[in-house]
């Protein structure tokens, strides 16, 4: 059911996660608000891609609330998020090995869901993709599968992307030019939520970023008080 009253796209209160016995999330606050860059930072093991599954539906807390676009998802599964406008684009990529990008691509296409996004615009975002589309996912390039996971992410036309390490193992040169494909994203007027260890990436696009830290949101605020404390932030990685 719709909840009234609701200021964020995104709104993760309290959230606390358990692997077994032991605790992976601790009372999580988290907001993306529409049409807003939010990126979440923090070593490897702080809990990033705990949170990006948690909130994407992967993974169930055991206590707190999730809410997106007025609506409690908290006890939702990952398919109706899917649904509602929430897409996830895993650390690992996941791409089919043995389809080439365009067939990649049509398997998305087949949630069936219209929007701004259809091949013709991925191909304007990642122009490499065209001239790759009948290469098979497991030929492609580190950069290039990045951009594929992307696209089919894009594909389901979401009103939120949450991005689990995009710049992982990523040449310079390939950075730059996802900075500029999720620029274009963005104005096509998708929030993103980026997980990350890479400041310099994240303050070239988010608006607001949060600090984790085994499993707690440590500090929070704009990026230029990102800048302005960064380090006192650092520091807390230490």
């Amino acid at each position: 059911m719709p909840i009234s009253g609701t200021e964020h796209l995104l709104q993760a209160d309290k959230v606390n996660f358990f692997y077994g016995k032991a605790q992976a999330l601790y009372d999580l606050d988290l907001a993306v608000g529409a049409g807003e860059i939010v990126a979440l930072v923090g070593r490897n093991g702080a809990g990033k891609s705990t949170t990006m599954k948690v909130l994407a539906g992967l993974q169930r807390q055991s206590s707190g609330s999730i809410c997106f676009n007025g609506h409690d998802v908290t006890t939702w599964e990952e398919y109706r998020r899917a649904r509602v406008g929430i897409s996830y684009v895993p650390e690992d990529r996941q791409v089919f090995p043995n389809l080439t990008a365009l067939e990649n691509l049509k398997v998305a296409q087949l949630a069936g869901q219209t929007g701004n996004f259809g091949l013709d615009e991925i191909f304007d975002i990642f122009p490499q993709l065209r001239s790759k589309r009948d290469t098979l996912g497991e030929n492609l390039s580190g950069g290039e599968q990045q951009m594929l996971s992307v696209s089919r992410a894009l594909l389901t036309n979401p009103k939120l992307l949450l991005l689990d390490e995009p710049t992982e193992g990523l040449a310079p040169v390939v950075i730059e030019a996802m900075i500029a494909a999720l620029r274009k994203i963005h104005a096509a007027g998708v929030s993103l939520l980026l997980v990350e260890q890479n400041f310099k990436f994240t303050s070239s696009l988010a608006a607001r970023q949060y600090l984790i830290d085994s499993g707690k949101i440590v500090w929070s605020g704009t990026t230029a008080e990102f800048q302005r404390d960064r380090e006192k932030v650092e520091n807390l990685l230490l």
